[in-house]
């Protein structure tokens, strides 16, 4: 199971930091990733990370904004969110699979349920 949290309300320019924590299965076992659904569009992968962090992926919109991270100690995956914007107003959602291929082409293993984010201008 994977359960996010760390939404809110933010004026542009703002941060705040998602977390995704796990359980049931240990993190390091997966790749794991961050979609968002903004409104009226479709959903989209963000960002995404391998199973040993060696590899992070960003699409362009968020690249030098958004930072994944992952601390499988605490079995928990992060997304930094710096210098937001108004179109990154959207649901986020985290979601895992054992490899990395599968979260790219949006067919994780699992989801977590959805987080807020609203970006005022």
């Amino acid at each position: 199971q994977l359960q996010a949290s760390g939404g809110g309300l933010v004026q542009t320019g703002g941060s705040l930091r998602l977390s995704c924590a796990a359980s049931g299965s240990a993190l390091d076992r997966f790749a794991v990733g961050w979609f968002r659904q903004r409104p009226g569009k479709a959903r989209e992968g963000v960002s995404f990370m391998d199973r040993s962090a060696s590899s992070t992926y960003y699409i362009d919109p968020v690249k030098g904004r958004f930072d994944i991270s992952r601390d499988n100690a605490k079995n928990t995956v992060y997304l930094q969110m710096n210098s937001l914007k108004p179109e990154d107003t959207a649901v986020y959602y985290c979601a895992a699979h054992p490899d990395l291929g599968a979260l790219l082409s949006d067919r994780p293993d699992y989801w977590g349920q959805g987080t807020q984010v609203t970006v005022s201008s």
